[in-house]
């Protein structure tokens, strides 16, 4: 039976209601060390972002003093780069095929909705926004969260309706495990 054929009796309680794709009863090789594993995929992106900023940084130090310190007065166009670049870095990174950044590729985690569609690149670029906000306003309570639900999402998850899950391949090794 097709999705579309399963939900659409209009007479039904909540009909035209996607059901959530991934279930941690049935499916736990989805959630498996995801908190772990994201965890370790922040480190790295933190890295991807915070590098070529850094790097910009030594860049505008240098020509400073290349120009008698006319260069200096570009150090204030830093903040505003690392909120651009954040933001790009993860609509381009979690809007590709993949649906994850280059740490949760590395880690083999990736980002769907709670219907399981990959994510896109303003869902990436909200997400972004919504986890940066929600740590400066509830640090360390917003990790909390994921240790008290099964699926393993944190507040922000919750808010913009995603999870994070093993990759296909990783969940079918760790299916086999079990």
């Amino acid at each position: 039976m097709s999705y579309t054929s399963r939900y659409a009796d209009r007479s039904a309680p909540y009909a035209g209601v996607r059901p959530n794709a991934y279930d941690p009863v049935t499916q736990p090789e989805y959630f498996q060390g995801v908190l772990s594993r994201r965890m370790v995929a922040f480190l790295v992106d933190a890295v991807m972002v915070t590098a070529p900023i850094a790097l910009m940084a030594i860049f505008i130090f240098v020509f400073g003093i290349v120009t008698l310190s006319l260069g200096w007065m570009l150090f204030p166009i830093l903040g505003p780069a690392f909120v651009v670049w954040a933001v790009v870095y993860n609509a381009i990174t979690l809007g590709s095929p993949a649906s994850a950044t280059l740490g949760m590729r590395l880690m083999d985690i990736q980002m769907r909705t709670w219907y399981g569609a990959p994510a896109y690149s303003v869902l990436g670029a909200v997400h972004a926004v919504c986890f940066w906000v929600s740590v400066s306003a509830f640090t360390p309570f917003v990790l909390l969260v994921g240790l008290l639900n099964g699926r393993r999402r944190l507040l922000h998850d919750f808010l913009l309706g995603t999870v994070v899950v093993n990759s296909e391949a990783r969940a079918a090794s760790l299916r086999r495990y079990n």
